[in-house]
């Protein structure tokens, strides 16, 4: 059976299979956590919350994929990361009671998890396992902000910085097969992720569409050449 938007209904969190990260839990606080939840289903381009709201919850990401993203004084745009799921958003503003660091917003059709900070606060108070695993998804965060700002921001040209970004959606694929990827990305979007134009985004795709190292099948991106992108990232 499917809720709307055709994403699979799972009853409660100790049915579920995906079971990784904060969510893979012993039996005991396992169902404890279940009996926090409030689960939810959005529509892409929805708003979970925004930088600079007083943190009132944390979301557990069941299916579909978020954008987390800041704006600068300025008005610009930078998509910090897609969470996957598994992963859990606003845990780290929750932790400190403060104000959400960054804006999540839906890429696609989305099922959530959501906990009242109160209720999360005092539920890893009772459960070490849980608050361990809390303590290993913030430091998590931070190491893979800190990576993808080594990885893609600092990188010398804007070809550069999208080859990498391609290459960090391949989930580790090695040598020369052809990896087929989907994107829910627009141009905009990987633009704002590698702090460029969409035009310039526009141009390199099409520049290493003639080089022969990708190609687009409407919403698939096919990796042709891994070792050329690779060249091209370093």
């Amino acid at each position: 059976m499917k809720l709307p938007y055709g994403l699979e209904i799972i009853e409660n969190c100790v049915d579920c299979k995906l079971r990784q990260g904060f969510c893979d839990l012993p039996s005991e606080p396992l169902g404890a956590f279940n009996a926090l939840g409030h689960q939810h289903t959005y529509p892409g381009g929805s708003v979970l919350f925004m930088e600079g709201q007083q943190a009132r919850g944390a979301f557990v990401l069941c299916s579909g994929r978020v954008k987390l993203s800041t704006t600068s004084r300025e008005g610009k745009i930078l998509i910090l990361k897609i969470a996957a799921p598994g992963e859990v958003l606003g845990l780290s503003a929750v932790i400190s009671s403060r104000s959400y660091e960054v804006t999540a917003t839906t890429a696609a059709p989305c099922r959530v998890n959501f906990i009242h900070a109160e209720a999360l606060i005092s539920f890893l108070r009772r459960h070490g396992d849980a608050g361990l695993k809390a303590a290993q998804a913030v430091s998590k965060e931070y190491q893979d902000a800190c990576l993808d700002i080594q990885e893609i921001l600092m990188a010398p040209s804007s070809a550069g910085k999208l080859a990498k970004l391609l290459l960090s959606w391949t989930n580790g694929h090695n040598g020369d097969q052809e990896v087929r990827v989907r994107t829910v990305l627009t141009h905009e979007e990987m633009a704002q992720m590698i702090g460029a134009s969409r035009e310039t985004v526009t141009r390199v795709l099409s520049d290493l569409k003639k080089k022969q190292l990708i190609r687009l099948e409407g919403s698939t991106l096919v990796i042709r050449n891994r070792i050329g992108l690779e060249q091209l990232a370093s």
